[in-house]
């Protein structure tokens, strides 16, 4: 993280570029500029979708095409003003984004990627093939438009518009991203897995940018129609959706101004070799792509994260850490009563194919006692887990949590009903701060929207969830690794990180799936006592742990499983003494 008026630097240089530039240049260079302006708008969406969230996408030029065409024939065919053609086609953008958004982000893996391959080129060919749109000649005589009695008719007039909206965008992208929102969305890269566990709304936040990057490409569009004041399918299709991409991850695909670089040396080279390699070949042609793919392959090789975060290494090492702001604290849910049931577990029962591994387990958990799930590995102990916690639904059997029946709700709900948990595989954002991460176990408890964190108006809110995780990051003796970048910590003190993470969510029962694995015997005392400070503030925890010196001097009670069945239950003494547990887990009775 770094201070605001280190990340000021980038923008003060850009303001300062974008006033002076059209006073100075000549007018093929406007022009370009223009072009680079009317790029960054759709990748800085491509930033939000694919490299903050993980999304790919190919399709991004049929958006631009949306935004241009609904310009074009609402103002040639029915005189509608150009200004009132905007919110139109964010509309028509919207509604296309969200139908295609509701069926193409079900996908995963390659698929996705494929299904936006189908629907933009589906688009691009309506866009043709359609006559009321000009078919393959287009539209042309788009009005100019008017900015307070001047017309926009020439690239120096439209320059400043352009850039304008491309600032608007980069604040607005910028504010996302520090936010609760923009944690949620970056949790996303990392598997919804842990995100949905921690209460993120997954298939909510991908639709929000999806949306969101189907509108910068709407604005683009619009743009682009009235400074051209004609429009054909050509600049719309899937060759010009894969450049998008181009832009993005050599400028640096997870960064704001990477995706501003990244536009203006594709188009800058562009330009350059449609110039230069027609005279070297000696015939024309689409050369320039050949030389964008070799040259994609080497960024992918040597710079993965594009150029942006060279040019940042290459700045002043930034060593003021930010602070946690003063804020009131959270609002906290009710403390159960002493030893009042809050997990009741009946024949749960999981089945994959013709393997069980879990076949009703019966067992409950009382507020204020540690409750230790031990067994071989294979045993079906974490498979368990993610049955109660919603990760992976059970086949039959009932789970309870506070009163409520909650086997078929999803992890996220169970989230919000006072259910946290930690992972087997430590699962943080490897390149968030301690901080951030514990953040994101807050998030269930914020509800300010993407449009509040856009517009910065959710600062109280904001504060107050920071103020929670830094907090938990002190109840669980990590203070000195507030700031630091979880990637950096031993996996002893990442895991540490998971509890805070888990605690961030104020949750009555904490599941913990093997949070000693890897700690040195200090840390294993260390967090022995956070525990017992836990059960002793009135929280339930469920267990599960292979090291039996830990798992004997903390838990209340036992549960013994074998083969996905429950082998013995009971105090730690008499699971300690009884033979079939010897026999099974424990290396016999000798």
């Amino acid at each position: 993280m770094k201070s605001s008026a280190f990340s000021l630097l980038p923008l003060l240089a850009f303001v300062a570029a974008f006033a002076g530039g059209p006073l100075v240049l000549p007018e093929f260079y406007v022009t370009l500029l223009n072009y680079i302006g009317l790029y960054a708008i759709v990748a800085l969406g491509l930033v939000l979708l694919t490299g903050v969230g993980g999304l790919t996408s190919f399709g991004q030029a049929a958006f631009v095409g949306l935004g241009a065409y609904t310009t074009a024939y609402l103002t040639t065919v029915h005189g509608v003003s150009p200004w009132l053609t905007l919110p139109a086609g964010f509309l028509v953008t919207a509604a296309v984004a969200l139908s295609l958004g509701f069926i193409t982000l079900r996908l995963s893996g390659h698929f996705l990627p494929l299904g936006t391959i189908a629907w933009g080129i589906s688009l691009y060919y309506l866009f043709g093939n359609v006559s009321f749109l000009g078919g393959h000649t287009g539209i042309t005589s788009i009005p100019a438009l008017d900015f307070f009695g001047i017309e926009l008719k020439s690239g120096r007039e439209f320059y400043y518009l352009i850039w304008a909206a491309l600032l608007v965008i980069v604040l607005a992208t910028r504010n996302l991203l520090d936010s609760r929102e923009g944690r949620a969305i970056r949790a996303l890269k990392g598997g919804t897995l842990m995100a949905e566990a921690m209460g993120v709304d997954t298939p909510r936040s991908k639709i929000v940018i999806f949306t969101v990057a189907a509108l910068y490409a709407c604005l683009s569009g619009w743009l682009y129609a009235h400074l051209q004041r004609f429009v054909n399918p050509t600049p719309f299709s899937l060759t010009q959706g894969i450049e998008y991409l181009f832009m993005v991850v050599i400028g640096g695909v997870a960064h704001v101004w990477g995706a501003i670089l990244g536009a203006g040396l594709i188009t800058i080279l562009k330009q350059w070799l449609q110039d230069w390699l027609p005279q070297v070949l000696g015939q024309s042609g689409n050369f320039e792509i050949v030389v964008f793919g070799l040259l994609m392959i080497f960024v992918l090789h040597r710079a993965r994260d594009g150029l942006w975060p060279i040019i940042l290494r290459m700045l002043p090492e930034h060593t003021d850490r930010p602070r946690v702001p003063e804020a009131e604290a959270l609002p906290r849910r009710p403390v159960p009563a002493a030893n009042a049931v809050l997990l009741d577990v009946k024949d749960a029962t999981k089945r994959f194919g013709g393997l069980v591994a879990n076949n009703k387990m019966n067992f409950n958990v009382r507020a204020g006692e540690v409750m230790a799930l031990i067994g071989p590995n294979g045993a079906g102990k974490s498979t368990l887990f993610n049955g109660i916690s919603g990760v992976d639904s059970l086949t039959s059997g009932e789970v309870t949590f506070c009163g409520e029946r909650i086997e078929a709700l999803a992890a996220r709900h169970i989230a919000r009903r006072g259910m946290s948990r930690t992972f087997q595989h430590v699962r943080l954002l490897p390149t968030m701060s301690v901080l951030e991460n514990v953040a994101i176990g807050a998030h269930l408890r914020g509800r300010k929207n993407f449009i509040h964190a856009a517009l910065r108006i959710e600062r109280d809110e904001e504060a107050r969830l920071l103020h929670e995780a830094a907090l938990q990051i002190e109840h669980c003796g990590l203070r000195e690794h507030m700031y630091d970048i979880a990637s950096s910590l031993p996996l002893g003190k990442q895991r540490i990180v998971e509890i805070a993470r888990a605690l961030a969510t104020d949750p009555c029962l904490l599941l913990l799936d093997e949070p000693a694995a890897g700690l040195r015997y200090r840390e294993k005392r260390a967090l022995a006592d956070l525990l017992r400070r836990l059960r002793g503030e009135g929280m339930g925890i469920l267990l599960v742990e292979h090291d039996m010196d830990f798992v004997m001097g903390l838990a209340d009670r036992v549960v013994v499983m074998e083969f996905g069945e429950k082998l013995a239950e009971g105090l730690p003494a008499e699971v300690q003494s009884n033979p079939a547990v010897l026999d099974a887990y424990l290396g016999g009775v000798e």
